[in-house]
């Protein structure tokens, strides 16, 4: 299922709307130390009032409470998949994030995207490094979320800067999922991803490295290492899909096909 071009043009507006939200924060010296709670509320606002697909619930991470959009599997196979947005925006981010959370549940997959800890739009990767603390609580709680609605069986599917948080997740609890699709990472050089390739070579769970042709340059560039690194896990496939981007633009349909065939063959119904 793809967006209706409609519902794309109002994502975007959202997302500008963030965006000037994220400038105000900035002028106003919002720490880089944890998450940007009002931000994260302001995405909720404006999701939640916008909401098509799907339940938006909340969860909890010790003090903090974050929104989900949980999508229930048209038909129930007892298996369900979080999915981890990118940096800085919202779990219903009109590229990658919104095509997967509403195609998977008609392949029987329910779905669970869940904010992510932000900064302000001008943070870089490296500046996320010291909110890295924050990201196993809200995988935890997303996991139990999911296996208290009937998912017996879970993945986790991580995109760019959200497939790292996935990937230093993963290193540290190696039983928590059963599958993990990582959708444009990277072994970079910033605070966050240089251990990357480490942290794969710890993952023993099914693992699809899934990136673009015309993916960004680290991303590219670093596909060999992390099938080197990952080449102890014999349930690890890297796959390059032609002519995609980091974010699929005009290949959702391809993306979409591509996890659904992938998670079914690896993680089959009960």
């Amino acid at each position: 299922m793809r967006p209706t071009i409609g519902f794309l043009l109002t994502l975007l507006a959202l997302a500008a709307t963030g965006s000037t939200a994220a400038q105000a924060d900035a002028s106003q010296g919002v720490a880089a130390t944890g998450s940007d709670l009002g931000k994260e509320q302001r995405w909720r606002a404006q999701i939640v009032d916008s909401l098509m697909d799907g339940d938006a619930v909340d969860l909890q991470a010790g003090d903090v409470t974050f929104l989900g959009l949980y999508t229930a599997a048209e038909d129930d196979t007892g298996r369900g998949a979080v999915i981890v947005h990118g940096i800085g925006v919202h779990p219903n981010w009109p590229q990658v994030v919104y095509p997967l959370r509403t195609a998977l549940p008609q392949h029987g997959w329910s779905t669970l995207s869940i904010q992510m800890p932000v900064l302000p739009n001008e943070a870089t990767e490296a500046d996320y490094a010291p909110l890295m603390d924050e990201v196993a609580p809200r995988l935890d709680a997303a996991i139990a979320f999911l296996k208290g609605h009937g998912s017996d069986k879970v993945a986790i599917i991580g995109h760019s800067l959200g497939a790292t948080m996935a990937i230093t997740y993963l290193a540290a609890h190696p039983n928590a999922v059963n599958a993990f699709i990582a959708i444009g990472t990277s072994t970079g050089a910033s605070p966050v991803s240089k251990d990357n390739a480490d942290r794969l070579s710890r993952i023993g769970i099914p693992t699809l490295d899934l990136f673009g042709q015309n993916d960004l340059e680290p991303v590219i560039a670093s596909a060999p290492v992390r099938a080197k690194a990952a080449a102890v896990n014999p349930d690890y496939r890297q796959v390059q899909v032609p002519g995609a981007d980091h974010f699929f633009d005009g290949h959702e349909d391809e993306l979409d096909g591509i996890v659904e065939d992938w998670l079914n063959e690896t993680v089959p119904a009960q």
